[in-house]
């Protein structure tokens, strides 16, 4: 293979292998925006339904929340058990620091909890409830000021989350770095082992048909698609630019190389160079003069 084929091939190979890159960027990309799609639809379809009572979606403390649940309003009534608040940190608001409230809230209502009613001995069963959100005080250790849970008996109404993986990562007491369960409830000085959790957490939407006033509202999350999408066309175009573009440049080699040597080197010229006598001129005069 002359040195002009191998560079030619060397161009078409490297033209594959940065396609198949593109491509394979360019699917995981769409792959991306598929998934982000699956949420939006999930929150869309979850977040404005009506509510209802939480032994529809859960039948009991153990349950796992089915994904497409995520996001459900459902009601239920019991008290809160304030002296067990967490706060939730490193989480912020439209990016605004700040503390997420964390409050167990005790299921009280057999037909709200979807259970018999408590006898003595039994475990209570509790949901924690994500309450709403507040400042950073003048340390970023604590708020200034902690906002109390209504006392009593309440109905709430919360939206259903999935329960967090636990965070390895260290926070001051009474604090975690994920809703999960049983970081919470532990946080809060409660035993998770005392206690029948619900597998998920709830983001408070009203507290008896209304919306607290002391403590900042949850927002509604973001159903942007992002660009996942253009980023995955973008891709692919680069694939088919590069597809194109290198075999252009291989084809320049092998023409340039069929209009010179076999070893690809281009034809040299035939007229002379110059405006000084050529060899055969030279050689002329030499002759010339010996005859003479």
């Amino acid at each position: 293979m002359s040195p002009a084929a191998r560079r030619a091939a060397g161009l078409v190979l490297l033209a594959v292998v940065l396609a198949v890159t593109c491509g394979l960027l360019g699917r995981w990309q769409w792959n991306r925006h598929l998934a982000r799609d699956a949420v939006i639809a999930v929150i869309e379809a979850g977040y404005g339904a009506d509510p209802v009572p939480l032994a529809d979606v859960l039948d009991s403390p153990g349950d796992a929340l089915a994904g497409d649940e995520v996001w459900r309003p459902v009601t239920v009534v019991g008290h809160y058990d304030a002296g067990a608040t967490a706060l939730l940190r490193n989480r912020p608001i439209n990016s605004q620091a700040g503390f997420h409230v964390l409050v167990p809230f005790v299921v009280t209502d057999p037909a709200q909890a979807g259970s018999a009613p408590l006898e003595a001995g039994d475990r209570p069963a509790v949901l924690v409830v994500d309450r709403g959100w507040i400042p950073t005080g003048e340390s970023s250790e604590r708020p200034d000021t902690l906002p109390a849970a209504p006392s009593g008996t309440v109905e709430i109404t919360v939206r259903l989350r999935a329960d967090e993986p636990p965070s390895a990562r260290d926070a001051p007491d009474g604090e975690v770095q994920a809703i999960s369960i049983d970081q919470v409830l532990a946080a809060g000085g409660r035993d998770p082992a005392d206690v029948d959790a619900y597998a998920a957490y709830g983001a408070l939407a009203t507290e008896e048909s209304a919306v607290p006033d002391d403590i900042g509202v949850l927002p509604k999350p973001s159903t942007d698609p992002g660009s996942h999408l253009s980023y995955a066309f973008q891709w692919w175009t680069f694939a088919l630019g590069s597809l194109i573009g290198f075999s252009i440049l291989a084809r320049r080699e092998l023409h340039e190389a069929s209009a010179g040597d076999p070893t690809g080197r281009p034809a040299r010229p035939t007229g002379r160079r110059g405006k000084g006598p050529s060899a055969e001129e030279i050689e002329d005069a030499l002759i010339d003069s010996q005859l003479g």
